[in-house]
């Protein structure tokens, strides 16, 4: 099982957990978790007007063998206004426009998706359970 809890964060409300949305998914091969402004087709949506955001920015998804992955799914735009940070424990690097990371079987950590014109973001707390 995969368990993803997402806070949307604003300079003006910095340190608030006001707003936390929470998905999760069997670690089945195939399965899916969404993260963008598309509420259709994202189980973690963010506000509309978070243009940073793409309509489907991240994408976590179940392998064969039961792990996971996300990936940074290009937008419409070449040039991405956000940045993306995976942290582990203490080890943090960053994830490339249309890249793809594997997330660590039975670890937790957070992915930080930074607006890179206004001080806010959008942090993502995940868990992988076996």
């Amino acid at each position: 099982m995969l368990e993803l809890t997402m806070a949307a964060v604003s300079a003006a409300d910095a340190g608030a957990t006001a707003g936390m949305l929470m998905a999760d998914a069997p670690s089945d091969p195939g399965a899916v978790l969404r993260l963008g402004r598309d509420k259709s087709v994202c189980r973690l949506s963010t506000p509309d007007d978070w243009l940073f955001i793409s309509r489907v920015h991240l994408e976590f998804l179940c392998g064969p063998d039961g792990t996971w992955q996300v990936t940074w799914l290009q937008g419409s735009q070449p040039d991405p206004s956000s940045e993306v940070r995976l942290t582990v424990g203490e080890y943090a690097q960053p994830l490339s426009y249309g890249g793809t990371a594997p997330l660590p079987r039975g670890g937790s950590g957070e992915i930080i998706i930074q607006d890179r014109t206004a001080p806010r973001s959008v942090n993502v707390g995940f868990y992988h359970e076996v």
